[in-house]
């Protein structure tokens, strides 16, 4: 058995690679040891792409070692070529943790009216422009949680990343 296939997952497309991709409407563009990028064949937009680790991880929540070492660098460097080669403003990642249990971040170059969806929260809403220039989504469709329970888990998760050492 190959190094490689000792971190596959039985079942999983993502798991596949290269021999995965016609199933998912998709090409290989790139990889190193650890990662792999592959793109859209079809859509919507131009430069749709997937980061995905090659060893099985099922959630970002997940990522240790070396691929939680190496994600930011390695994302940096694909939005950074994809924003070039589309002529993007912007790349948007999306994870969305269902579907295929295989880590996989959604790489979207954005330009100024094409089909991608920047909406945060479900029905109708009301972009609230700031000073800043940043927009506070408010949902007609759903109520505002109260401020404690809201303010309860900011209070859990900084203790938990205190304890763990990140912060």
């Amino acid at each position: 058995m190959s190094d490689q296939t000792a971190l596959q997952e039985p079942g999983c497309a993502i798991c596949l690679g290269p021999a995965g991709d016609p199933e998912l409407d998709r090409v290989h563009v790139w990889e190193d040891r650890l990662w792999r990028v592959s793109m859209s064949t079809s859509g919507y937009t131009t430069g749709f792409a997937y980061l995905e680790p090659k060893r099985h991880i099922p959630h970002v929540t997940d990522l240790d070692g070396e691929e939680a070492q190496t994600f930011g660098t390695v994302l940096a460097r694909v939005t950074a070529a994809l924003k070039q080669a589309s002529g993007a403003e912007i790349v948007w990642l999306y994870v969305f943790g269902g579907g295929i249990p295989h880590l996989h971040v959604h790489l979207a170059p954005h330009r100024e009216g094409d089909p991608l969806n920047s909406q945060i929260v479900r029905g109708d809403v009301v972009d609230e422009k700031l000073p800043s220039g940043a927009s506070r989504i408010i949902s007609r469709d759903f109520p505002e949680l109260p401020a404690a329970e809201i303010q309860d888990v900011i209070d859990q998760t900084r203790s938990a990343l205190t304890r763990t050492g990140v912060l």
